[in-house]
């Protein structure tokens, strides 16, 4: 097992953009992952295991829900310490970040948004803390990149709805205590549920043989004539809105989380090279190599820059959801094709567990798939330059 040497490269000094606040928070983070999870990850990543002893410590860290109030359990910071905490979570792994912003973007996110007052107390401190976790329950079998066609229906009865269908690809279900779900009423209209593990109808079988995310937990979510009070509805919203909202704030998570990925593969190969010899000489020394670091380390740049200025547009209520999706897409993109280079710089070591590059690598075909994938994100930006809806 390699020693966690990671380095944060910041090329353009853009740290002088952070305040002491947002340093404090990325080191407490960073120390963190290199104590709890640098020394575990591979283990469970090869035995697809989620490592669920790190849920507390994560609760602790404030890195569920940060830009909650305090008032409902949460840190009360901005989102650009948000994107810092993805950032160092999925440096570690992108399973990690999937549960902690699975846990705050999409659970806690729509119930503090749309919820009433007392689904807040009820869900939101305990959802914080850990103690519970959550699932979010939008894509299904047959309808991903539409959610708009979806199946999973409930009907009124009274002082409870009767809810059927199914969700899948679902991060968290194995093990979360409760499911906000996206269905439509009676009148077709799409509204949230908050659905909790222990209604009679309600399972989330496990999805296996995975070859990415799998030190993360994904499963699915079955709804067999579920009754759900109708407490538990949110009453804030009705409509793609919803969910979409909840999509917007996942998706800035992911534009800094992806970028971790691309900064430990780009510092491992960096390390590497200057350790490397081969032919009397570090393999660093060698043109190819250099302009491949070089090209990481310019891309890297670009895409700090880029989620740094949507962080301080989202701490002002001015990022839109086009400006979140360019930034989720680009984030992927790079970080995949500085995986792929740093892989390639490490030659066959670059395929086994003594490196993170490959698990990065794998676990970034997920990442740049779900959240919206990345052609429907060159769609949205489409659609937003032109004018024109290129989805129909």
């Amino acid at each position: 097992m390699q020693k966690d040497l990671y380095q944060h490269p910041d090329y353009y000094l853009l740290d002088e953009l952070l305040t002491d606040e947002h340093k404090l928070i990325r080191e407490a983070v960073r120390s963190f992952v290199k104590k709890e999870i640098s020394p575990i990850i591979e283990e469970q990543a090869q035995a697809a295991t989620f490592p669920s002893q790190i849920i507390k410590g994560l609760g602790e860290l404030g890195c569920f829900g940060p830009f909650i109030p305090q008032e409902y359990g949460g840190a009360g910071l901005d989102y650009i310490s948000y994107g810092i905490m993805m950032q160092e979570l999925e440096r570690g792994d992108s399973g990690v970040r999937s549960t902690a912003s699975v846990q705050g973007s999409l659970v806690m996110f729509p119930i503090y948004k749309f919820g009433s007052e007392e689904q807040k107390k009820k869900y939101l401190p305990r959802l914080a803390s850990g103690e519970w976790m959550g699932c979010f329950g939008l894509t299904e079998p047959n309808h991903g990149s539409n959610p708009a066609g979806m199946e999973t229906r409930f009907t009124d009865a009274g002082d409870h709805v009767v809810l059927n269908g199914a969700k899948m690809w679902i991060s968290n279900a194995p093990f979360a205590q409760i499911a906000v779900v996206w269905a439509k009423n009676d009148a077709g209209e799409i509204q949230g549920l908050i659905v909790e593990r222990g209604m009679e109808g309600f399972s989330t079988p496990e999805t296996h043989g995975k070859w990415s995310l799998r030190a993360s937990a994904t499963g699915e979510l079955v709804f067999d004539n579920v009754k759900v009070p109708k407490e538990n509805i949110l009453p804030g919203v009705k409509g793609l809105k919803g969910p979409l909202s909840c999509l917007s704030s996942a998706r800035y998570g992911i534009a800094w989380g992806a970028l971790g990925c691309a900064m430990d593969c780009y510092d491992t190969a960096l390390r590497y090279s200057l350790q490397r010899v081969q032919f009397d000489r570090p393999i660093g020394g060698f043109q190819l190599q250099q302009k491949k670091l070089a090209e990481m380390i310019t891309e890297i740049t670009k895409g700090q820059l880029l989620v740094w200025r949507l962080g301080v547009l989202r701490d002002q209520d001015r990022a839109t959801p086009a400006q979140i999706s360019m930034a989720k897409r680009n984030s992927c993109e790079i970080a995949l094709d500085i995986a792929r280079n740093a892989r390639q710089m490490l030659g066959g070591m670059g395929i086994t567990g003594e490196f993170s590059i490959m698990r990065h690598m794998m676990n970034l075909e997920s990442v740049i798939t779900y959240e919206g994938t990345h052609d429907i994100h060159l769609l949205i930006t489409g659609m937003d330059v032109t004018g024109i809806n290129a989805f129909k």
